[in-house]
C-alpha cells in the first residue's frame, strides 16, 4: 500500500529515486505479529550496480579483489566470471549487473559508496509495483511476467542493466534480470522496523523478484523464500548481485 504525500524535498541522488513511504505484507508471520510492515520513504538505485562499478570499488580497496578476498568474506567462487582481479572480460560486461559477489562484498561497496543494502521490507515493497501501479498483484501482466521469469533459467551471460521498464517508483530491473542482496536476514519471522537487523553473526538472505503477497498459490514467493533461506553471508551465486538505498535524512523529509 502506497503512502501518498510529498516526503522529499530535494531532487534523490544521482542514479537513485526517491519510492514513497508505504506498506509491506510478509509472506510469513506469527500469529501475535501485526499483519504488514511500515516503509519509510527512501531512496533506492535505479539499477543494479554493475561489473564496472565494482571494478572502480576493487581498484580503490585491494582487499575485496578476487585474489586477496578473505574466505571468511567471500567463496571460492567470489567474481567467478571475471578474467582477473581488474579485468572484467568478455563473460563480465562492465554494463552487466555484478554477480558472485557475497553480502560482504556488498555492503562493504554500499558504504563505500556512503550508502547501504535495502532491508528485506524496502526491496519487497518496491519490487511489489509494476510499470502502472504501486500495488502490481493487481496487474495481471506484471505477475504473468514475475512467473514466466521464476520459470526460465539465468543466461550464463547476463546482459545489460537497465533495458526493462521503469516500475511506479523509476526502478529498473527488480525483476527479469537477477536476484538482489538484502541488508537483513528472512524477514518473513521479522515484525516491525527490521532496519537494526543487521548484526553480522545472524544468517543473512537475499531478495529476489516479489510480488508482496502471501496466498498459497504464489509460487514464485515460496521459491524466494527457499532460495533465501540457503544462503549465508560468504556466499556467492551465478545469479545473484544488489543494488544500494540510501535512507533521507531530516532535511529531505
Amino acid at each position: 500500500m502506497l503512502v501518498p504525500q510529498a516526503e522529499c524535498a530535494q531532487a534523490p541522488p544521482a542514479g537513485m529515486t526517491l519510492v514513497s513511504a508505504g506498506r509491506y505484507t510478509p509472506l510469513f508471520r506469527g500469529e501475535r505479529d501485526p499483519k504488514d510492515v511500515a516503509v519509510s520513504a527512501f531512496f533506492l538505485d535505479v539499477e543494479p550496480v554493475t561489473n564496472g562499478d565494482f571494478l572502480e570499488f576493487v581498484r580503490s580497496n585491494p582487499k575485496w579483489r578476487r585474489s586477496q578476498v578473505k574466505r571468511l568474506f567471500a567463496d571460492e567462487q567470489y567474481l567467478r566470471l571475471w578474467a582477473g582481479d581488474l579485468d572484467p572480460g568478455s563473460d563480465a560486461a562492465v554494463n552487466a549487473p555484478v554477480v558472485q559477489v557475497s553480502w560482504f562484498a556488498a555492503k562493504a561497496y554500499s558504504s563505500w559508496k556512503g550508502k547501504r543494502l535495502p532491508t528485506t521490507a524496502e526491496w519487497e515493497y518496491a519490487a511489489a509495483a509494476s510499470p502502472n501501479r504501486p500495488d502490481g498483484e493487481k496487474d495481471l501482466e506484471f505477475t504473468k511476467h514475475l512467473r514466466t521469469w521464476y520459470a526460465t533459467p539465468a543466461p550464463e551471460v547476463l546482459p545489460a542493466v537497465g533495458n526493462g521498464a521503469a516500475n511506479y517508483f523509476g526502478v529498473k530491473d527488480l525483476h527479469g534480470l537477477i536476484w538482489e542482496w538484502v541488508s537483513d536476514f528472512n524477514t518473513a519471522m521479522v515484525t516491525g522496523d527490521a532496519r537494526g537487523d543487521t548484526g553480522l553473526d545472524r544468517q543473512l538472505f537475499c531478495g529476489g523478484g516479489s510480488e508482496g503477497t502471501k496466498e498459497r498459490d504464489n509460487f514464485p514467493a515460496f521459491m524466494r523464500y527457499g532460495f533465501r533461506s540457503s544462503l549465508k553471508a560468504s556466499y556467492t551465486v551465478h545469479n545473484l548481485g544488489f543494488r544500494c538505498a540510501l535512507s533521507l535524512t531530516m532535511e529531505q523529509r
